[in-house]
């Protein structure tokens, strides 16, 4: 649609208006009202390219619809055959979005630079193309489900199948907010000079349900301001969500329609199939489509055709039998129509300046049948009948026999691989770039840098310094490197200033695609507040999910564009696995590699916040993420050793597929050198850091080893009693460690010859430490911040949950004189 930005015609207006203002005079504001929304709608809810505009199809359509049969089919065969063992699958959604996919794999999706979202429950219909095309066998669609013994995953998991699957989409509302942050990276390394992306283009799959979840949307004015015309969405509006009708009182493309609008972005609407050419020229028709709830569509959708006319055609001169009307109105939808798909899409690409949103109006679980099309429980649906399959079989007219389906297992369908449907499909995505979906990894190691960067740490400071302060300069170093220091992805949501990083403003700068038009405020000082269009770091605003799905980008983009990028997100370490959990799994499910920074960590060091500041459980949420090394450092050196580590074990020769959690403090606490001999012990788990006789042993993480230190110097000055103070900078590689090793543990190793309880304590609560009390096997005690935080200054609050070294020293006593009786 196209909004007119001058009045050239005033004067009617002006009438036009008078008319109206009569209308609420005499009838009332509702009436008014009425009439306006029925002249908009009657306008807006049809296909944004009428038939006549259609451009002419690229393709061949007969033996495009052959290959969409052998597709529909085959998904449907792999779900039902896997359904013998229980296994399940989604029958319902790549059968109404067939065409949407085999249109873009035909036609759109360049297998060289695009990315393509592909909706979760539609991967039976992806990997269906992938078997026709000769990259999957019938042995591993019959694993569909099966993963324990080499089969395909249920839905996009690169983890699972990194040679098939770029992203992982299935934790819905994930797989939009990531579409747009991809989309905006693209142009991030493209604006910087480190890869050509102008080609690339972002395709996200999506269903009409998922659009209520709160990160489908979090992130449209972002697309909109940057002008990602990069990007496009196609929502598949079926109007089904898994227990009914997405908007059973309403009209979900409308509600889209007007927020995609009020975003910004351009929309095109692809609703109607041919069949309803003739009949929209009535404009009442196309009003009363226009108020139709979606809930009464879909009923008129799956009712008969004397029914459809009572209730949707009363009053109107149709020239169409009842059978044609239910043939129309149950099926004819411009999702199911090749041509339109191409029309849509078409038009999407050519909108120049902002991102495009495709809402495609489809029946779910088409071809499957009356006992699946357009039902409630088509989402539950997990195999046909046997006679189902002979219905599809008519209705697609593929060639299968009913011997071939006196079976109790529908048999998989092939035309052959010299057959003209295998060659077409080849040649399409060859002369699309190659196969998709497809993950290649070329692995570019990055050079070790300067190791003077470390040794600054190594030497401590008689200067109080937070950690977090420490690993902040240390990254400021690090990317000045001349070879890796442009590939280094600052990410931070509006708190720079508190980390200490605006010394990188003036510097660095703040990625904006628009750059710098206006003259910022602190202009004249040092350190400016400096926008432009090369920037290096997103500033991306108060959005902890917005800040994970760059991260996630640059994370993977070794993979996604060949390019290793080294992103760091640093946040409040509350807001961060509480909060965006779910995207970290997903990170860890898209093979991402990056430093994950939980600044401000711990639940006694934000003085005065309180419960909502007050993290005490990161690091317990971080341990049971696979993908995730997690380290409470206590001192600047281990920053250094373990951020060192981390370069090596995701950049160097021998790249893993992991990423790392800091949590890092803002407490300043004068920072020691490293002492000899201890690289190991940091990146393991564990050191000693301070003997003291080895009556007991304090184990502590973090900003907590100040406390042992201290409780240390009590216990000797006024009991006389000896204790040792190791460095725990990783409870959970302990335990992890501990479970998989086949020897000895390295936690018994490090305390191996020692005697005496142990005594853990931490910023965290005491799951935390306990996490490797099963493998101590000594006397055990464990302190912690379990509760929720408060407001207060440090001292009172440490002693308000028995961390201060008193009550640190107190639990040692009680240890030692309990392991003495």
């Amino acid at each position: 649609m196209v909004y007119m930005e001058t009045d050239w015609d005033p004067q009617e207006t002006a009438e036009w208006l008078e008319s109206l203002e009569a209308v609420r005079r005499q009838a009332g504001p509702e009436r008014a009202e009425f009439l306006l929304r029925r002249l908009a709608t009657s306008g807006r809810y049809l296909n944004t390219v009428p038939t006549e505009d259609e451009p002419a199809y690229p393709g061949d359509l007969a033996l495009e619809q052959r290959i969409a049969a052998y597709d529909r089919w085959n998904a449907a065969a792999m779900i039902t055959r896997g359904g013998k063992l229980g296994l399940g699958g989604h029958l319902a959604t790549y059968a109404s979005a067939a065409w949407l996919y085999e249109v873009g794999f035909n036609h759109f999706f360049h297998g060289g630079h695009d990315q393509v979202y592909f909706q979760g429950h539609a991967s039976p219909g992806i990997y269906a193309r992938a078997f026709l095309e000769g990259r999957l066998s019938e042995e591993r669609l019959d694993l569909f489900r099966r993963e324990p013994e080499g089969g395909l995953p249920s839905y996009p998991h690169p983890r699972a199948m990194p040679d098939f699957w770029q992203f992982p989409t299935v934790s819905m509302g994930l797989g939009p907010l990531n579409a747009v942050y991809q989309a905006r990276f693209n142009r991030y390394l493209h604006n910087r000079g480190i890869k050509d992306t102008s080609a690339s283009h972002v395709w996200a799959f999506l269903g009409d349900g998922e659009m209520d979840e709160p990160e489908s949307t979090a992130a449209l004015t972002l697309a909109a301001r940057e002008g990602l015309d990069n990007l496009t969405f196609v929502i598949n509006c079926n109007l089904q969500r898994l227990d009914g009708p997405v908007r059973g009182n309403t009209r979900i493309v409308q509600e889209l329609e007007s927020v995609f609008r009020g975003a910004g972005w351009n929309v095109v609407k692809a609703l109607w199939g041919r069949d309803w050419d003739d009949l929209l020229r009535s404009d009442e028709l196309v009003a009363r489509l226009a108020e139709t709830p979606d809930g009464q569509f879909q009923t008129l959708a799956a009712s008969s055709g004397d029914y459809i006319r009572q209730r949707l055609f009363h009053g109107l001169d149709v020239p169409h039998s009842d059978e044609e009307l239910r043939r129309i109105v149950s099926g004819s939808r411009a999702g199911h129509e090749p041509r339109k798909v191409y029309a849509a899409y078409r038009r999407a690409l050519e909108h120049q300046g902002v991102p495009t949103v495709i809402l495609v109006q489809t029946v779910k679980g088409w071809t499957l049948g009356a006992g699946v099309e357009s039902r409630n429980a088509n989402h539950q649906m997990k195999k046909l009948t046997q006679d189902e399959f002979r219905a599809m079989r008519d209705r697609l007219d593929l060639p299968v026999s009913d011997a071939e389906l006196a079976g109790d297992l529908p048999p998989y369908l092939h035309p052959g691989p010299g057959s003209p449907e295998v060659e077409y499909a080849l040649e399409r995505r060859r002369a699309l770039g190659g196969p998709l979906p497809g993950r290649t990894v070329t692995h570019h190691p990055l050079p070790d840098p300067d190791e003077r960067h470390f040794s600054r740490l190594a030497k401590g400071s008689a200067q109080p310094v937070a950690t977090t302060m420490a690993f902040v300069r240390l990254v400021k170093d690090l990317m000045r490197e001349p070879e890796t220091g442009r590939r280094w992805v600052p990410i931070v949501p509006d708190e720079a200033r508190t980390f200490g990083m605006e010394s990188l403003f003036p510097t660095a700068k703040i990625y904006s695609p628009l750059g710098q038009r206006y003259d910022a405020v602190d202009r004249e000082l040092l350190l400016s507040y400096t926008e432009a269009t090369d920037g290096q770091i997103l500033l991306e605003g108060i959005t902890e999910a917005g800040s994970m799905a760059s991260f996630t980008a640059a994370a993977s983009s070794y993979a996604t564009h060949g390019e290793p990028m080294i992103p760091f997100y640093i946040f409040y370490s509350m807001f961060g696995w509480q909060r965006t959990g779910d995207q970290m799994w997903a990170l860890a499910d898209q093979l991402g590699r990056g430093f994950l920074v939980g600044a401000t960590a711990g639940r006694t060091t934000m003085t005065g916040e309180g419960l909502q500041h007050a993290d005490g459980h990161s690091q317990l949420l971080a341990s049971a993420n696979p993908a995730c090394l997690a380290y409470d450092p206590a001192f600047a050196y281990e920053v250094g050793v373990i951020v060192r580590d981390g370069l090596r074990r995701m950049y160097g020769p021998a790249a893993e597929d992991v990423f790392y959690y800091l949590t890092v403090y803002n407490e300043p606490m004068p920072q020691p050198a490293m002492p000899e001999g201890v690289e190991e012990g940091i990146l393991k788990g564990i050191y000693r850091y301070r003997e003291g006789g080895g009556q007991a042993h304090l184990l502590s993480s973090g900003t907590a080893i100040h406390w042992a230190l201290e409780a240390q110097r009590l216990l000797e000055e006024e009991y006389g009693l000896g204790v040792d103070v190791w460095s725990v900078t990783s409870w959970s590689e302990l335990r992890r460690d501990a479970m998989t090793a086949t020897g000895v543990p390295y936690l018994r190793q490090a305390m191996a010859g020692t005697r005496g309880p142990v005594i853990a304590v931490s910023d965290w609560m005491r799951a935390v430490p306990d996490q490797i009390a099963p493998f101590v096997q000594r006397p055990w005690t464990s302190l912690g911040t379990d509760g929720f935080g408060l407001s207060g200054t440090r001292e009172s609050v440490r002693e308000h949950f028995g961390v201060d070294p008193r009550s640190i020293a107190d639990a040692v006593l009680k240890a030692v004189e309990e392991a003495e009786g």
